[in-house]
């Protein structure tokens, strides 16, 4: 794991002076970046050329002296001549933090990309090898935070004496403030009712969250997992869901894998049932987390049934499902006009003859099916569909680990995948039939299928 070369910190100038040696446009760059603290600003250059009107700043027309150096937090030395030099080594001198403007080599901090949400503020730091790419990464962050979230951190503030007189424990605590940053619209009376509510009923009511973890990509989770994930007490996941995923939650979070994969169960459903309702009476907030959609194939009507019974709340985040995302992955248009009116998807596992029967009427009839779970009976269950009815020359395509970049795609028809088993690479698959896939993009999979399997 590459290790940072310097130390992220939030630096304290108030009662403090930040000074600036240069008039142009990096010293405005960085005037105006450091008007928006408390501290005193003040630049020093024998000429401004650049506008400082607006600015909270104080202009100097002569060189930097020693004795200005008086109650100075940091330094910023945007001119790269002798009086900036001399600038940088009076700094030194004086054991006081210097940043050479565009200098790495010269510098003793970096200034960060930030996002200004007073008094919250998100700084992010390529050390100053990609500025750009912070910026770029600052302009996401930016669309995630509300402009009102400062207000709320301030209220948060000012409460905290109040909070930690009413509410003693730790964990209780970390509850109310959760509840409490997480309302967009929260004001003082929200505030104050809400810590009334949470120092009355203790460590609060558990409760369950039926997140979609997706097919495994982390930018695949949706914003209200991660947040979730972010205020779970307990993790309980899957075997399928990746560990960058389960991470995502908090560090002091508890994990559960309740593994089930093909051959091994690690829990029996009836275990995991009984896991995530003990858990929630116990107060604690679960994130119950699936692989793809926890209502496609989850087994989520389950687990909601024992909900319910124990009078447990519970909520259902839902998640990109992998049929849609081995769509996405192959360019297939699931529902296409005049070649596919619907999208039907079913598992191969455990289907039945007049499953079968009736998926090949479906076939015949134009929609599109997605088939979970059959990669190990593909070409069984592509032999039964022909004998009740399905076209040899019908397109197959076949995705493995849909969603994630080690993805494999096979392509060809119903007939040729009965015809033979194929070696696939290691990985959930989900298996797409009809007309609508031979409009895909499958470009790739000739070679990555096995020899007996290419596209038709």
């Amino acid at each position: 794991m590459a290790r940072l070369n310097t130390f992220p910190v939030s630096f304290a100038v108030r009662g403090k002076r930040i000074v600036i040696i240069g008039g142009d446009g990096e010293a405005l760059a960085k005037a105006r970046l450091a008007a928006k603290t408390s501290a005193e600003v003040v630049l020093f250059a024998e000429r401004f050329t650049a506008d400082f009107a607006g600015l909270d700043v104080r202009l100097v027309s002569r060189p930097l002296e020693v004795g200005d150096l008086a109650n100075t937090a940091l330094v910023f030395v945007a001119d790269h001549g002798p009086a900036g030099a001399r600038a940088l080594n009076m700094a030194r001198a004086a054991g006081i933090p210097v940043n050479e403007v565009d200098v790495p080599a010269n510098c003793d901090f970096y200034t960060p990309s930030i996002v200004d949400r007073a008094p919250l503020t998100v700084a992010i730091s390529t050390e100053g090898e990609a500025p750009v790419l912070a910026r770029l990464v600052r302009a996401q962050v930016e669309a995630l935070l509300a402009p009102g979230i400062g207000k709320i951190a301030s209220l948060a503030g000012g409460l905290r004496g109040k909070v930690e007189s009413l509410i003693h424990d730790g964990a209780a605590r970390r509850r109310y403030y959760e509840d409490l940053v997480t309302r967009p619209d929260a004001d003082i009376t929200v505030a104050e009712e809400l810590l009334a509510d949470h120092a009355a009923n203790g460590a609060g009511q558990g409760v369950v969250w039926l997140i979609g973890a997706g097919p495994g990509s982390e930018d695949l989770l949706t914003l209200r997992a991660q947040r979730l994930l972010q205020q779970a007490d307990v993790i309980v996941h899957d075997q399928l869901v990746p560990a960058a995923v389960v991470e995502m939650g908090r560090r002091d979070a508890e994990q559960i894998c309740v593994g089930k994969a093909r051959g091994h169960h690690s829990f029996s459903q009836a275990q995991i049932n009984t896991l995530i309702v003990r858990l929630a009476g116990e107060g604690k907030r679960v994130a119950r987390l699936k692989s793809g959609d926890p209502m496609v194939f989850g087994r989520a009507g389950e687990e909601i049934a024992a909900l319910r019974k124990a009078g447990i709340a519970y909520q259902i985040v839902p998640g990109v499902s992998a049929a849609l995302a081995a769509a996405a992955d192959s360019a297939t248009p699931v529902t296409l006009r005049k070649v596919s009116s619907g999208f039907v998807m079913a598992t191969a596992h455990g289907a039945d003859d007049g499953d079968l029967a009736h998926w090949a009427a479906l076939s015949q009839s134009g929609l599109t099916l997605a088939l979970y779970m059959g990669k190990a009976i593909a070409a069984d269950v592509a032999g039964r569909l022909l004998s009740y009815g399905a076209a040899q020359d019908l397109p197959v395509g076949i995705v493995v680990n849909a969603g994630r970049a080690n993805r494999t795609l096979y392509a060809a028809t119903l007939g040729q995948l009965a015809a033979g088993a194929v070696d696939f690479v290691d990985g959930p698959a989900v298996i797409l039939v009809g007309r609508a896939v031979a409009e895909s993009d499958w470009a790739n999979a000739a070679d990555a299928a096995a020899s007996s399997f290419k596209v038709a």
